[in-house]
């Protein structure tokens, strides 16, 4: 914390920023009486509601809706939530050219851009906005790592798991792993379906590298401290680390990953798997839509638990990552532009009414912060969404994602380097020690 010393200067600024307080609700009235006769607004939008997201088919129909009802319009720029898209955001920050309303991470990935200043809490928004987000409890706010304040309203969360292609499982005659498969039972099972002539595991590791690495780190990690990122590599967590990492390798040594692993994109391996020529693909609930519309008959289709731990007190089979690591935020830009500050504001609060929030976890089944809860009472679920209820329903343990504590920056010597360290030519021991140097930089 810096100190600060209290001086002339910063005295007549306290009682100017007194002063301008009691006359608040006025300012209040002109700004919406601003934004009220500028007429039709045009809102900068960007989320992660993009390609094989579940939801986004349902994003871009509560954006016509909204639009349609105000006259207001939305220029959207989103994108799937990849190493690249995080580059964009944080760059569209430092050049001024953010969006106005944002869906994006609350961990470490918006520590620069709330460092800044340049999006608004909670609090500053119900001090104008009383009854913003109030449908949301708001213990389950995620707050910042930086001054530990709520900036985004959460909307849905998230669970990872491990999605199967039944009919190349039964092609190997192999059965679907259970809550209660083994990492040893599971590398038997990907070596009769790579003997059968499939692709066990379809994962681009060059573009989203980041699920095989959470499951392997807790694989070798207890559950309750996966979230926290070691001092060095020599430490517990940290050989957590470097185990997880040679787990990988050795994936990628025995041939279980598509051939072009290291070169293919998410969207290239992800349609093996659709295509019926690989049996795993390890991703979040949201991904539930986009299996639906991508396969033929998604009956052939299932979720189940990514396989635990090889040794007695690290993870169990039946434990997961998931939480809220998402939400909206209001930029700063936004909300000093009088014509933008209200048309902000009702956007998110219409993106997050009970209905639209209801509709949108029923489509990936994950968490919600909605006070009333949501129910799939009547919902029309394919047998694939039935299986992610009981799959939900068997979970005995859950944390956070541990690259949510790191910045993209500090991510790379792993994320980006994953080639090297699959091939050798990077040590695992080297890449988490040169992840935690950039993290005590930085600190």
């Amino acid at each position: 914390m810096r100190l600060r010393k209290l001086t002339a200067l910063a005295m007549v600024s306290a009682m100017t920023v007194a002063l301008a307080g009691c006359g608040s609700s006025d300012k209040a009235g002109e700004t919406k009486k601003a934004a009220e006769a500028t007429g039709p607004v045009e809102l900068n939008v960007v989320s992660t509601y993009a390609g094989e997201d579940g939801n986004a088919q349902n994003y871009q129909d509560a954006i016509a809706a909204w639009q349609k009802e105000t006259g207001n319009k939305v220029k959207d720029a989103s994108a799937t939530a990849d190493e690249t898209f995080k580059t964009r955001v944080t760059t569209d920050f430092e050049t001024g050219s953010e969006a106005d309303v944002l869906f994006y991470f609350t961990g470490v990935d918006a520590n620069s851009f709330v460092e800044q200043g340049k999006v608004v809490s909670i609090d500053e928004i119900r001090a104008e906005y009383p009854d913003y987000a109030k449908n949301m409890k708001d213990d389950m706010f995620p707050t910042s790592p930086v001054d530990g304040k709520a900036y985004a309203v959460p909307v849905n969360g998230y669970w990872e798991g491990m999605f199967v292609n039944k009919e190349v499982l039964e092609k190997a005659g192999v059965e679907v792993p259970t809550k209660d498969t083994t990492w040893a039972e599971f590398l038997d099972i990907c070596q009769k379906i790579k003997d059968a002539g499939y692709t066990p595991i379809a994962a681009s590791l060059q573009e989203i590298p980041h699920y095989w690495f959470e499951f392997a780190i807790l694989n070798n990690n207890k559950l309750d401290v996966h979230a926290t990122v070691p001092k060095s590599a020599d430490e517990e967590i940290g050989k957590a680390w470097v185990n997880g990492l040679e787990d990988i390798k050795a994936l990628y040594e025995k041939g279980f990953y598509p051939d072009n692993t290291l070169t293919a994109t998410d969207a290239e391996t992800f349609q093996l798997f659709a295509d019926d020529k690989a049996a795993f693909l390890i991703d979040g609930s949201w991904k539930i839509g986009g299996i639906k519309e991508a396969v033929k008959d998604i009956e052939n289709f299932t979720v189940t638990h990514v396989p635990g731990s090889k040794a007695d007190g690290l993870r169990k089979t039946s434990e997961t990552i998931s939480g809220i690591s998402s939400g909206y935020y209001i930029t700063k830009k936004a909300w000093e532009d009088p014509a933008k500050r209200e048309a902000a504001v009702k956007f998110i609060e219409y993106m997050t009414t009970d209905e639209q929030v209801t509709k949108f976890s029923i489509a990936t089944l994950a968490a919600t912060a909605l006070n009333n809860g949501i129910s799939t009472e009547g919902a029309d679920l394919t047998a694939l969404e039935k299986d992610a209820v009981t799959f939900t329903s068997e979970f005995t343990g859950v944390t956070g994602a541990v690259q949510d504590n790191l910045s993209e920056a500090q991510r790379e010597p792993i994320f980006g380097e994953m080639a090297a360290i699959v091939k050798g030519e990077t040590s695992a021991k080297d890449a988490v020690e040169a992840v935690l140097e950039l993290v005590k930089e930085d600190e």
